[in-house]
């Protein structure tokens, strides 16, 4: 799970915005267990109201190893599903998949193309 915030500096109308929240949890088996409600979407449903959130289904994080395609797909449905039946909600929160955003794909191509290995040894994920 990841956790990242932003400042709640004013927006350009001069009210302040809340601070951001993004996490995923992938859609690696047949269903979600306890461990992900207790571990994430319990918070997650108490993080909506203090933050402007984005939750999302890593799709491509579970393509790293042989898979199947129609699984995945079903996966990623079931997940979604349990994810709302949790408690997020998307009047309050964006939830995605993250393989029907382009953008993420295209700049991990740049940012591969650019961040050398020393910097990324750096790193606690690399």
């Amino acid at each position: 799970m990841m956790l990242a915030m932003s400042d709640a500096s004013p927006s350009q109308s001069g009210t302040a915005r809340r601070p951001r929240a993004l996490s995923g949890a992938q859609p690696t088996a047949d269903s979600y267990h306890l461990g992900n409600y207790f571990g994430a979407f319990r918070q997650w449903v108490a993080l909506q109201d203090e933050f402007e959130t984005f939750y999302f289904i890593p799709d491509m994080h579970a393509i790293t190893v042989e898979y199947d395609p129609a699984l995945l797909r079903e996966r990623t449905y079931v997940a979604a599903a349990q994810m709302l039946a949790s408690g997020v909600d998307p009047e309050r929160s964006a939830l995605f998949v993250q393989s029907h955003v382009p953008e993420h794909t295209q700049l991990a191509w740049i940012l591969n193309g650019i961040t050398g290995f020393g910097e990324a040894g750096r790193m606690t994920q690399f």
